[in-house]
């Protein structure tokens, strides 16, 4: 924990002291060594308590390296930023400031830290969203952000504070107390402590924020969101169910269920969508309601899918992202309608758009489809009736991932188009950076299975 805090205030003595241009590409290619020496060195290792206060194991060092990995992309495609000079310097702190709190909170023994960065990262976020998002719209989707994550965290600060009174600590290493009331009083309890966590997530029901500030907010606030947040609330759930599992069963049942129709009904809003960003985040809705679900199950495969789910889903979703915003870039809009036939202008972005659609679908051989086959073995075999809502599912999955990639890529280009050369190297590496670790890691499946 010495080694990320000393690397993350050397980038802020970098920032502070060298020009904004040198600072971003310096930033950028520190942070991808950086994920890559976490990947390396701590991956294969068992849990290891490295203080009183920080611990790592498989779980919490893939997280963190996939924010360090998402956290240097996120940089690489916000370089209109640094050439257009909207505040850069403003922009790489926020940026630095949440990787840095992110990184943290994967890495507290102590649920009461884990739950103030928890919170603390909701701050860059919203700055990210408000500073340099697109529309005026972005003022209410920040309130929205802001309204729905506070007010269900809450309930979640409430029952710390009271295990924190009864058991005298909240270390996720030692034992907390078990109460004894009513099975319906506990499973209350339960949902009520989990709820900021499912907010998060999203689950279905309390979703509506995301698609909001998805559609709100910078490319790099849809990065970060689809990439890292949304992990943060299902890191969350891990945590608490290993330390709550004696009365989470009861409610389980009746959020597995939530989590499959949530899944279906989003999927099928999908395919209603004529926004490009607008429907990758309600594919992100349905995914995540995937892995809730898995989670829920409370087996060994339930929750080795729902961990390979959150690392596929964090890089295919922020790729997906950074194509919607190239192709922005050149059309100034989110329509469908308007970003077809980017076939004839830019043949070569097409493959990208292809690989993440088809990745997004679960086709092989991404991380995806090996973290969706054991999500639904372990889901079915929880309950067989769950088999009609995952064929659903996996269907519209794929419908919905060809309708986006034919609306964009195929048709008559609009006559004010004309080709230009954006697919720069910097997307081709972009993309190839987020597509590598997507394709090579169902060969590495071991990282999964070791954690639990």
């Amino acid at each position: 924990m010495l080694t990320i805090f000393l690397f993350f205030s050397s980038l802020l003595l970098l920032l502070m002291t060298a020009p904004p241009r040198l600072t971003w590409a310096t930033t950028s290619l520190s942070m991808l060594l950086m994920a890559s020496f976490f990947f390396f060195n701590y991956s294969s290792l068992p849990f290891q308590m490295i203080s009183n206060s920080f611990y790592t194991d498989t779980l919490a060092s893939v997280m963190i390296t996939l924010t360090l990995w998402v956290s240097s992309l996120m940089l690489m495609a916000s370089q209109p930023i640094l050439t257009k000079f909207l505040s850069p310097q403003k922009f790489l702190f926020y940026v630095i400031a949440l990787a840095f709190v992110l990184s943290y909170a994967f890495s507290f023994a102590n649920a009461l830290l884990f739950y103030i960065l928890f919170e603390a990262s909701l701050i860059p976020t919203l700055f990210l969203v408000l500073g340099w998002g697109y529309q005026p719209e972005r003022l209410q989707a920040g309130m929205y952000l802001l309204m729905y994550t506070v007010t269900a965290s809450l309930p979640l600060l409430l029952s710390l504070l009271f295990f924190l009174n009864s058991s005298f600590h909240l270390s996720f290493i030692l034992p907390w107390w078990k109460p004894y009331f009513t099975p319906t009083i506990m499973s209350a309890w339960w949902l009520i402590t989990i709820l900021a966590f499912l907010v998060k997530t999203p689950l279905y029901f309390v979703h509506l924020w995301l698609p909001k500030a998805h559609v709100e907010a910078p490319v790099a606030g849809s990065m970060i969101l689809a990439g890292i947040l949304l992990k943060l609330g299902t890191y969350g759930l891990f945590r608490m169910s290993m330390k709550m599992m004696f009365y989470s069963k009861s409610i389980c049942f009746i959020i597995f269920p939530v989590c499959l129709i949530g899944g279906v009904l989003t999927s099928f809003i999908c395919i209603r969508q004529t926004d490009v960003k607008s429907l990758i985040a309600y594919s992100s809705v349905s995914h995540m309601g995937l892995a809730t679900a898995g989670l829920m199950t409370n087996s060994t495969w339930g929750w080795q899918g729902a961990f390979s789910m959150l690392i596929a889903h964090g890089l295919c979703s922020s790729c997906m992202f950074a194509l919607a915003n190239i192709s922005y870039e050149t059309t100034q809009s989110r329509s469908m309608y308007v970003t077809k036939g980017m076939l004839a202008l830019f043949p070569s972005m097409t493959f990208w758009w292809f690989s993440f659609s088809a990745c997004n679908m679960a086709a092989p051989p991404s991380l995806n489809l090996a973290s969706e086959i054991i999500l639904i073995s372990s889901s079915v075999a929880h309950y067989w009736g769950s088999i009609l809502p995952l064929g659903l599912m996996a269907f519209m999955a794929a419908a919905y991932s060809l309708v986006l990639y034919t609306a964009t890529q195929h048709g008559t280009p609009p006559s004010f188009q004309s080709s230009l050369h954006i697919f720069t190297p910097r997307n081709y590496s972009l993309c190839f950076i987020h597509f590598i670790p997507l394709v090579t890691i169902v060969s590495k499946m071991d990282i999964v299975s070791n954690w639990f």
